[in-house]
């Protein structure tokens, strides 16, 4: 069921307009925009930097690896979403790899900035996307999977957003998420994305809980790769800033990108086989609502 972000009724038909108190949604580069005051930017982070950010991801290490270990790892669940929803899904890079895995659902991209929602009905036109705020969901026990990935460490109010995820899954629904993990791993990389933390397990679990979902699993992720991580971490404290806003590390020397890669791959299928990994710099959790 889709709400109205004004009155909280129900709405019908498929436009964004509710008949109860009048409310419309604002319009925005061709997208709804249910969030408007947000959708230029935010919390000082420059929109523009999307169209830099597309072009590194289908290269980068960390962003194929991390799409690889998703599909493997939905795999596993068996699910067969008729309807899935990416909060966060910028320029669609995982989005179009939800596509992929699940060919049969309706999917849906929303995301804070209307910038990055361009690139993304490119990458995958058949998806229906929004511009709203992830704390505000308007949604009601309406999608059978959603996905968050490395979305609500950007959020002041995380425990609101999981909240509003809980409430927009239907029974049985599925909720994904990746987040940063190891506070100990703070770092200017964290500044440059805008992060509000990065998560231990253990405040991850309780959150997720909280909201009143069932947790099915954890992982860490980016393991084998931990010490050099941090290593990074450590000189990226003496670096002076860089003056477009993206971290260096995404700009790496091809040879170094395919080595680091084919580590992810190793540790994908150490996750495959079964092992709970505790240890890097990110964290996998899969959570159901009852």
């Amino acid at each position: 069921m889709r709400t109205c972000s004004a009155c909280g009724q129900a709405l019908t038909g498929a436009a964004w307009h509710c008949d109860g108190c009048g409310w419309r949604a604002a319009e925005r580069g061709g997208f709804a925009c249910l969030a408007p005051e947000l959708a230029a930017g935010n919390d000082g982070y420059d929109a523009s930097l999307f169209r830099a950010s597309a072009a590194l991801q289908a290269q980068n290490f960390w962003f194929v690896g991390r799409n690889r270990l998703l599909a493997q790892q939905l795999g596993k669940l068996q699910l067969n979403p008729a309807r899935l929803l990416e909060i966060g899904c910028g320029t669609g890079f995982v989005l179009k790899m939800l596509g992929q895995v699940y060919p049969e659902a309706e999917l849906w991209g929303s995301d804070i900035y209307t910038e990055g929602l361009d690139f993304a009905a490119e990458a995958v036109p058949r998806a229906h996307l929004l511009q709203m705020d992830a704390t505000t969901l308007p949604f009601r026990d309406e999608f059978d999977l959603i996905g968050a990935f490395d979305v609500i460490e950007h959020i002041d109010d995380d425990r609101q957003a999981l909240a509003a995820m809980a409430a927009a899954l239907r029974p049985h629904g599925h909720l994904v998420l990746t987040v940063p993990q190891h506070p100990a791993l703070w770092s200017r990389m964290d500044e440059y994305a805008h992060h509000k933390r990065r998560y231990t397990r253990p405040e991850l679990l309780e959150k997720v809980r909280e909201s009143g979902l069932q947790v099915r699993s954890a992982t860490s992720f980016v393991s084998l790769l931990a010490p050099a991580m941090w290593a990074s971490r450590v000189l990226q404290r003496n670096r002076p800033p860089v003056a477009d806003g993206i971290d260096p590390d995404l700009r790496m020397n091809p040879s170094l990108n395919r080595v680091l890669l084919s580590v992810m791959e190793l540790e994908r299928g150490l996750v495959a086989r079964g092992l709970d990994l505790p240890v890097g710099g990110s964290l996998l959790l899969v959570a159901q609502r009852a």
